[in-house]
């Protein structure tokens, strides 16, 4: 008697007919053995998927076996395109032994993914009413009721939305899941697992494994001519482990990523987009991840609050939808759960907030579900900043299974979520989603355009205010330095005001009246900085010195005269080649040699997604290359030492200029944080002397 029929024996404890005839292995290669070991192993630990496919193959080897066909049937509840095996296996396991231990659960379970409801609820009747029912299984029973019962009303009462599989472009034979969209749904950004994940099938210490997993991998994908093109993987964040999106913030350019580490049960990351890609993930800085597992979240339009979902101690049940606050050292704080009137006692997860601002969309296994998790929506109640209202977003978009992951378009025409729908292409796929809300969404005003200098796209800031509450700032948002767009999403029921800066020129500004806003609106607002053409200064050389050429009637108040001179270091002479070192040489003059307790200055050669590609690495003259890891994910490198006073720091700027490297400027750090010049001024550090 070998182990295996050993380990079967304990499996047919609970089977009437197979007291006499326990599987029978002794004819079975040694592969099978093995195969049938390590597939009892994996189900013991409840890794149901993982047993499936070993399951699925013993089985076709197997068919008269009794324990395979049973096993095989209950592993295949837990995978979609599945469940119709499952409900065929299982219907022939209950009709030759009604007394199978929880055969009735098992297979009113399979009833209901299979949308047959009527027997569904015939069996979990027979389970509920069973002697032999254990009383923690009882509730299980209890809850699979109601999902029958809200699923018959759902079924009978179907909204107008229509739902599609967003094809083969996207979805594939494998799993695809949680896709996020910027506001004006230009940018698909979703999570992959399957042969093409990096590293291939791992085991628990990421070793290659036949019997291992796939792990996560992120792809993002660019809407063109209104079809989403061929996705590409982010190099830049994948790694072997599982790299999972989350969300995408309304502008696109802020990433958050779900990582886990294997000490701390999963936490949210952090990614900023630069180039055309996005910079290495940075862990959440604050209260929002804990030692539980948490993970998923979604950005509220002013980027000031954070929506999460989390396992820590003090919920109501399972997960739990929290919500977190910016604080004023760029931090999360101030956790909060949402309460009762969205979280329950089940599972809560993946929630969305709108660029609305008012309505969060998010899952749930409680409440009116449909069967696991659901798709709700709730409404925020501006007196008590309370959501209310919560509504399961009814069939066809939720069904008796997972549906999960929801996301829609500022205009409330578009969303996108993953399900394992009958009929997909794979495991999990995303689906895409034409609502047909009835009741009006609130209104929304969607601000979007490209800034340029001279016609070519640039990295400038756009920041909103609300003239009519202090001018407060309602939030910042970078432009893409690859093609110079901006997004900006607006609830209405305020004016607001777009300032937009770009070095050193002349704000430009733009008021926008959201008071009175009805429904969806949206504008597109191009922004233009130009030359300015009586502060160029030509540069020519003679006689090895520089010396600048500026209109005799008109001098230039920015330009010093240089005469020529026989020496020839590398600083004399120096000639600022762009307004940011014109800026910081006026400032060396006014607070060189000023210095403050954590105050330090270094010399700035350029920003980068992946550092380690940089061409600086190898160059010489320039001193020491070093990275520097700010808050905002973003990896800087620097040239030469850690300077105390501006004009020391200006020093070496000009010798890594003249290097080669004319874009180099000198970047200040006051405790820990980037600062501009001009803070120093507002902070009193920088004083002008008698």
């Amino acid at each position: 008697m070998n182990r295996v029929f050993l380990i079967l024996l304990l499996f047919a404890l609970n089977w009437q007919f197979i007291k006499a005839q326990s599987t029978n292995t002794r004819k079975w290669r040694k592969t099978e053995k093995d195969s049938m070991e390590n597939a009892l192993i994996l189900y013991d630990e409840k890794n149901y998927l993982l047993a499936l496919p070993i399951y699925e193959q013993l089985y076709k080897n197997h068919p008269k076996e009794d324990f395979l066909r049973y096993i095989y049937g209950r592993c295949a509840l837990y995978r979609s395109d599945k469940h119709g095996e499952a409900l065929e296996l299982l219907r022939r396991v209950y009709a030759k032994n009604k007394k199978v231990d929880n055969i009735t659960y098992d297979l009113a379970k399979a009833y209901h993914y299979n949308n047959v409801l009527d027997s569904a609820l015939l069996m979990v009747d027979l389970f509920l009413t069973n002697k032999r029912t254990r009383p923690d299984d009882l509730t299980l029973g209890q809850q699979l009721k109601k999902y029958i019962s809200n699923a018959q009303y759902f079924l009978a009462n179907p909204t107008l939305a229509k739902i599609t599989n967003v094809g083969s472009v996207i979805n594939s034979a494998d799993e695809e899941y949680v896709p996020a969209i910027n506001a004006d749904e230009s940018v698909l950004i979703y999570t992959y697992v399957g042969p093409k994940s990096i590293g291939g099938k791992l085991n628990n210490l990421l070793q290659p494994d036949t019997y291992g997993e796939y792990r996560e991998d992120i792809y993002i994908s660019y809407k063109v001519n209104d079809a989403f093109s061929t996705p590409i993987s982010l190099d830049s964040i994948n790694t072997i482990s599982n790299d999972g999106a989350i969300s995408l913030s309304n502008d696109g350019q802020r990433l958050f990523v779900f990582r886990d580490n294997g000490d701390d049960h999963g936490d949210i990351y952090e990614s900023f987009h630069i180039g055309e890609q996005f910079t290495r993930p940075q862990k959440l800085r604050g209260q929002v991840n804990s030692y539980s597992w948490d993970g998923h979240c979604s950005l509220s339009p002013d980027g000031k609050t954070l929506f999460f979902s989390s396992e820590r101690f003090g919920g109501l049940g399972g997960r739990d939808l929290y919500k977190a606050t910016l604080l004023p050292d760029s931090t999360w704080g101030q956790v909060k759960n949402l309460g009762d009137s969205v979280n329950t006692i089940f599972d809560d997860d993946a929630p969305f907030m709108h660029p609305d601002g008012v309505t969060l969309y998010y899952s749930s296994k409680g409440k009116n579900s449909m069967g696991d998790f659901d798709i709700f929506a709730a409404t925020l109640d501006a007196k008590d900043s309370v959501f209310r209202k919560v509504v399961n977003l009814g069939y066809p978009i939720n069904s008796t299974g997972d549906d999960i992951y929801f996301v829609l378009s500022a205009n409330n025409k578009v969303g996108y979520y993953s399900s394992g729908k009958k009929g997909g292409l794979g495991l999990k796929d995303i689906y895409k989603v034409d609502p047909a809300f009835k009741e009006s969404k609130p209104a929304l005003y969607l601000v979007k355009g490209k800034v340029t200098f001279d016609g070519n796209p640039v990295d400038a800031n756009v920041r909103v205010t609300i003239p009519s509450k202090n001018n407060s700032e309602f939030g910042a948002y970078p432009t893409n330095d690859r093609n110079g767009n901006y997004l900006v999403a607006l609830p209405a029921g305020n004016s607001y005001k777009l300032m937009v800066n770009y070095k050193d020129y002349p704000q430009q500004e733009m008021e926008l009246d959201a008071t009175t806003s009805i429904g969806y609106t949206e504008k597109i607002m191009d922004f233009n900085f130009k030359t300015k053409i009586d502060s160029v200064i030509p540069v020519v050389k003679i006689d090895s010195a520089l010396i600048t050429k500026t209109n005799p009637t008109k001098p230039s108040p920015t330009s010093t005269k240089i005469e020529p001179s026989t020496k020839n270091t590398e600083t004399d002479n120096f000639v600022p080649r762009n307004k940011m070192q014109e800026k910081i040489k006026r400032y060396v003059d006014m607070y060189g040699d000023i210095s403050a307790e954590g105050l330090e200055f270094r010399i700035q050669i350029g920003a980068y997604r992946n550092a380690k590609n940089s061409p600086f690495w190898t160059m010489k003259g320039i001193g020491k290359i070093q990275e520097l890891l700010l808050p905002d994910g973003i990896v800087r490198l620097t040239a030469g030492n850690t300077y105390l006073t501006l004009r020391t720091a200006w020093e070496h700027n000009k010798t890594v200029v003249n290097k080669g490297i004319s874009d180099a400027f000198v970047t200040a750090l006051y405790k820990g944080k980037r600062v501009l010049l001009e803070e120093l001024e507002e902070l009193g550090i920088f004083k002008k002397t008698q």
